[in-house]
């Protein structure tokens, strides 16, 4: 090897150093938000923590993500309204306030849509998902992917939930929508809307009763602390949505965009399996903090108090949409 040759060769290494995509001395930075505490089990905190992860690696280091979790950028309506002005780029949202933004949402908080958690996956990974998605565009929102919030049960102070009648007089928080206000009604109880902020401390002073929430969540947020009893209503299937704001979304380059998409859709994936595995395992921690949980046997007796709201809702939510998600639901095999 001549005195040229290796010269050359070192010219080109460290030049391909200096250029090399994953060192990034000032890497962009992306600001991504959730309401909920950021403890390892929590859905919002796996999703969010996974999604971040994957960009940075996918982007090789160009993108930089700085999580904000238990509502530091405000809670889920402010960072709606964040994402759609462009104050924040990234956001894991519950689906039922989108909702209140967009009605065709409502229909993913209808009662009993889905059979179960694998027909949910079937119908929000195709193209009734990527239908309702592609209706942020409106809010100058990117819809990037469904995770996993869970399905949602009922925990209260007063009485173990098994018939619609139990839900008398209880007054449950709800999220400020119709679908679950117009739920809790339907069963007979006290509906009472509070933001999520509020909610732990409105069970402590006895403002409410209870609520409804999934799993992970009771468990991560420690609301073993204020309630006694756990029903396994399951009366809802809660997703989170992975959102980008326009803005931002629109200011990456195409192959950006597709890296960005690609790690929601894993992140989506890969939070729902990991979901799967620890669910029993918070059962058994929240009988260990003192809850007693109880099973619902017949489920039936709720479908059919709730059932009216297909068609109360039909208008609202759009005939059009009500029927995409249920025959999507229809065709899952």
């Amino acid at each position: 090897m001549n005195k040229s040759f290796f010269t050359t060769l070192i010219f080109v290494i460290f030049s391909l150093v200096l250029l090399c995509p994953s060192v990034y001395a000032n890497p962009d930075n992306l600001k991504l938000g959730f309401v909920t505490a950021a403890t390892e089990n929590d859905p919002y905190n796996i999703t969010s923590k996974k999604f971040a992860e994957l960009i940075e690696e996918y982007s090789q280091g160009k993108f930089k993500v700085d999580i904000f979790p238990s509502g530091q950028l405000g809670n889920e309506r402010d960072m709606i309204k964040n994402l759609t002005m462009g104050t924040m780029d990234l956001g894991v949202i519950t689906n039922a306030p989108v909702g209140s933004f967009i009605n065709a949402f409502m229909v993913l908080d209808l009662p009993f849509m889905f059979a179960d958690r694998e027909v949910a996956h079937k119908v929000l990974d195709g193209e009734a998902g990527k239908m309702l998605l592609s209706k942020l565009e409106k809010m100058n929102i990117k819809g990037l992917a469904f995770s996993e919030g869970g399905y949602r049960h009922m925990i209260n102070n007063v009485r173990p939930i098994m018939t619609p009648e139990d839900t008398e007089d209880i007054k449950f928080r709800v999220m400020k929508t119709p679908i679950y206000i117009g739920l809790f009604k339907s069963l007979g109880s006290n509906a009472v809307p509070l933001p999520w902020g509020e909610v732990f401390t409105a069970v402590q002073q006895k403002v409410v009763d209870g609520l409804e929430i999934p799993i992970p969540v009771i468990y991560s947020n420690k609301f073993y602390e204020v309630t006694k009893y756990l029903s396994l209503t399951g009366h809802t299937y809660s997703p989170l949505i992975i959102m980008c704001s326009k803005k931002r979304w629109n200011s990456f380059t195409e192959e950006e965009q597709g890296l960005i998409a690609r790690a929601a859709q894993e992140a989506a994936d890969y939070e729902r399996d990991a979901l799967k595995g620890i669910i029993s395992n918070f059962l058994e921690k929240l009988e260990g903090k003192g809850m007693e949980i109880n099973e619902v046997p017949d489920k039936k007796p709720f479908q059919d108090a709730v059932k009216p709201m297909y068609k109360d809702f039909e208008d609202k939510i759009g005939k059009d949409v009500l029927e995409t998600v249920l025959e999507a639901r229809s065709n899952v095999r």
